[in-house]
């Protein structure tokens, strides 16, 4: 009964943590990639002497890399096809001369400069650290990208590790990325582990699929449509303390 008393006294004052291990996706959940994607894409369009005010242009590329990704994350492309693909199929649509692979050799490195963090994101990690909890980072996405942007940010030194599914030869959802993680930060306990981030199809369905707990950062406050249902939600970083202390 005293050994009891004392698990209990502990676990009130966070001295045994239910969840040790927060995984983070990285792209719109800590990073914002859209400002780092503006940024490049602007750069980019300029080189090429085309307007980056233009709204048909910048358009046209984010459906077509949109279209890839989700190609990406069905398996139906790799990560070495899609950076290239998509300025192959953009060029042929503006009618640009540039080679493809030079095109997309221009884009990564500015996006690789892009270092711009959501609100909300330092705190949290400050606040994960000083609690005891370890974090790792789970994205797919291209290799010297991620880690550039990774490395140039506020966050760099947070996390344990860093898993980017061109090293991995799987993407999320797949259950492959996260068994990689898994060895890489020698954690096998699923239920130590939380996995938040804002994509269903991609994070929640992920962390399902592998059977840890999920919690999907839903900012916009849009309409879960599919089928895929998270362990929690929240609409602010802030508000994974809430369910950190309630889980114990």
């Amino acid at each position: 009964r005293h050994a009891v008393a004392i698990y209990i006294t502990l676990l009130k004052e966070g001295y045994i943590l239910s969840y040790e291990w927060i995984l983070f996706d990285a792209d719109e959940t800590l990073f914002d990639f859209k400002m780092s994607e503006s940024h490049a894409l602007n750069q980019l369009l300029t080189s090429c002497s085309l307007d980056a005010n233009d709204t048909e242009i910048t358009g046209c590329y984010k459906r077509i890399n949109e279209e890839l990704w989700r190609e990406f994350e069905q398996g139906r492309i790799s990560s070495a096809e899609l950076r290239v693909e998509r300025f192959r199929r953009f060029g042929r649509e503006q009618g640009l001369s540039d080679d493809a692979e030079e095109l997309s050799r221009r884009y990564l490195g500015s996006l690789a400069e892009g270092a711009f963090i959501l609100a909300g994101a330092l705190d949290i990690c400050l606040y994960l650290k000083e609690h005891g909890y370890k974090m790792a980072i789970i994205t797919n996405g291209i290799k010297e990208v991620q880690f550039g942007r990774i490395g140039r940010s506020d966050l760099k030194d947070f996390f344990e590790a860093v898993i980017v599914s061109e090293d991995t030869g799987f993407q999320k959802p797949q259950a492959g990325i996260f068994e990689h993680a898994f060895r890489v930060i020698q954690e096998n306990r699923k239920d130590k582990m939380l996995m938040i981030g804002d994509s269903l199809t991609s994070d929640i369905q992920g962390g399902n699929n592998i059977g840890i707990d999920t919690c999907w950062y839903n900012p916009n406050r849009l309409p879960n449509e599919t089928a895929i249902v998270p362990t929690y939600e929240i609409h602010d970083l802030a508000e994974i303390k809430d369910i950190l202390e309630k889980k114990g």
